[in-house]
């Protein structure tokens, strides 16, 4: 298939600059037995089902956007974070022009306490690896002293010490506690304690996988053709507990409701060929086109997303390449607020 045939035309006064004051008034596209259906978020619990899982990803946004000194040329540059893999970090830079392997990248904050990090690798398109002078639960700590929150490029607005503050509880989910995102997996920020506490008491059971959500998950499909896209890679653990929840909902024919792609494909790259799942720490590379076989997700909560986008595809593997257009022409249509600020919508096949 052709990247173009999942194009379509978004009014840029769609694109939700701020979230809602009340998180119960986002609005909900319900798409059920090809219908759909205008209602609210706080709706959510009327099509859920006592016996239903919901799978939530509960990776934490860390402050993966800093500011450093290149100490070989005294340039200042803006880094953020992406991936780790053994204590190595990718990372996007600007300007990558003023950084060579070997250099030595300090940042500091206005008190001048400061950490090093060395350029080990360079890549294309701004990309460099990074070797920090601290590790594990320090070097987090030292995140959240001197790093900011690394808002999706899509958030375009001015910005106070106000607006950051605000953005710290907005841009990450009630639920969020392990691991190291960069991006929020923001299907998430619809919900809140009492609604979560709602849902509990209906029967509905809840279980908890860990994606790191990376930068790639923004970046559009740029090949002519979606094969051959090359999908970024995440890490990712589903645990024992997550496991017994979901494969007791399987057995008994319960639906496994993911919230947000990020859990979607979770399920779907652990799952065997009979929908069960194992505890599993690893990465995935999974690309979800339209001819997809899903093996144990019935339901995806997710919000509307970019055109062109390998999540705009995964939603049309989900329902059919036609029903997502239709219903990303109602939303629209309907001025539904779009990405990671915007609504939600309900997917049930």
């Amino acid at each position: 298939m052709k990247t173009s045939d999942f194009d379509f035309d978004l009014p840029a006064e769609l694109i939700a600059q701020h979230p809602k004051a009340n998180k119960s008034d986002n609005a909900l596209l319900v798409f059920k037995q090809q219908k759909i259906a205008d209602q609210t978020i706080k709706q959510l619990i009327d099509y859920l089902q006592e016996g239903d899982v919901l799978v939530f990803n509960n990776a934490k946004v860390i402050k993966a956007k800093l500011l450093a000194k290149n100490l070989t040329n005294n340039a200042l540059i803006s880094l953020n974070l992406d991936q780790q893999e053994n204590d190595i970090w990718l990372a996007l830079c600007k300007p990558a022009k003023k950084v060579k392997i070997d250099d030595i990248l300090e940042i500091s904050n206005k008190d001048n306490e400061k950490f090093l990090a060395k350029v080990i690798d360079k890549k294309n398109f701004g990309s460099i690896k990074l070797k920090f002078n601290i590790e594990g639960e320090e070097f987090f700590k030292m995140l959240d002293k001197y790093g900011e929150i690394p808002l999706p490029p899509y958030i375009k607005r001015q910005e106070d010490l106000a607006q950051k503050n605000d953005d710290l509880q907005n841009y990450q989910t009630c639920y969020a506690s392990k691991g190291y995102a960069v991006a929020c997996p923001t299907a998430g920020l619809h919900f809140t304690e009492d609604l979560l506490d709602k849902i509990a008491n209906k029967g509905i059971a809840q279980a908890f996988v860990t994606l790191n959500v990376g930068a790639g998950t923004f970046l559009p499909v740029k090949s002519e053709l979606i094969n051959d896209h090359n999908m970024h890679q995440e890490s990712f653990e589903i645990d024992e507990t997550a496991c017994n929840i979901i494969n007791n909902a399987k057995k008994n024919q319960r639906r496994i409701i993911a919230v947000g792609t990020t859990s979607l494909r979770v399920l779907e790259t652990v799952a065997d060929d009979n929908g069960f799942l194992k505890p599993c720490k690893a990465s995935t590379k999974i690309f979800i086109t339209p001819s997809y076989q899903f093996k144990i997700t019935n339901a995806l909560l997710t919000n509307f997303h970019l055109p062109k986008s390998t999540l705009f595809m995964l939603v049309s593997a989900f329902i059919g390449i036609e029903n997502a257009h239709k219903i990303y022409q109602h939303a629209i249509s309907k001025k539904y607020r779009f990405y990671s600020y915007g609504d939600a919508c309900l997917l049930i096949p």
